[in-house]
């Protein structure tokens, strides 16, 4: 029934309600009035609780999605940690190699074993997203770099990266470890 047709009275009621007194009518039409508000009044507030239940829903359903999506992404965090001393150790490997025993034949095919190794897990770090940060010659980043001493110098401007004790690595977009680094400061 739309609001604008009034109902139609029932003649048997409106015969048995003839002798009762318009001001009792009167006062049960506004009590009746009054039921009907609060009925409209309650059923707007449950309207208005289904639609923050149904919002609140969605927001915990994408709240899970980017929770579940950041579990995957980062998951490996923690190996991938433990990882970066294989790296170091081999980078450290291939440095302690003089250039003189590089080119010595019985050592050659050791040489070229751990330069392969190196690079196979370069290769595996980028697959998983896995990035060196760079940092020689760059300002230092306290969000990347971790300065561990400050070296004099008239040449590099204060604050400048001069040399890289330890490499730093991201995994996708968060630091995995910072690059432990020397820090330019004003010469002497």
């Amino acid at each position: 029934m739309s609001d604008d047709k009034q109902p139609q009275a029932d003649p048997a009621v409106e015969a048995e309600l003839a002798g009762v007194p318009d001001e009792l009518l009167e006062k049960a039409e506004n009590k009746l009035d009054e039921a009907l508000d609060r009925l409209r009044e309650d059923l707007e507030a449950a309207k208005q609780e289904v639609l923050y239940a149904k919002a609140e829903t969605q927001n915990v359903r994408r709240r899970l999605e980017k929770d579940v999506a950041d579990t995957r992404t980062y998951a490996a965090s923690s190996f991938a940690r433990d990882m970066l001393s294989v790296a170091d150790n081999l980078s450290r490997a291939l440095d302690a190699v003089p250039v003189e025993l590089r080119e010595d034949e019985k050592l050659k095919g050791l040489v070229a074993g751990i330069e392969a190794t190196a690079r196979e897990l370069d290769k595996v770090f980028g697959l998983h997203g896995i990035t060196r940060i760079a940092a020689k010659g760059l300002p230092l980043d306290p969000n990347q770099h971790q300065a561990m001493l400050e070296v004099p110098s008239a040449d590099a401007e204060p604050g400048t990266v001069l040399q890289e004790l330890q490499a730093g690595y991201m995994i996708k977009d968060r630091l995995l470890r910072p690059a432990m680094v020397a820090v330019a400061k004003k010469g002497e």
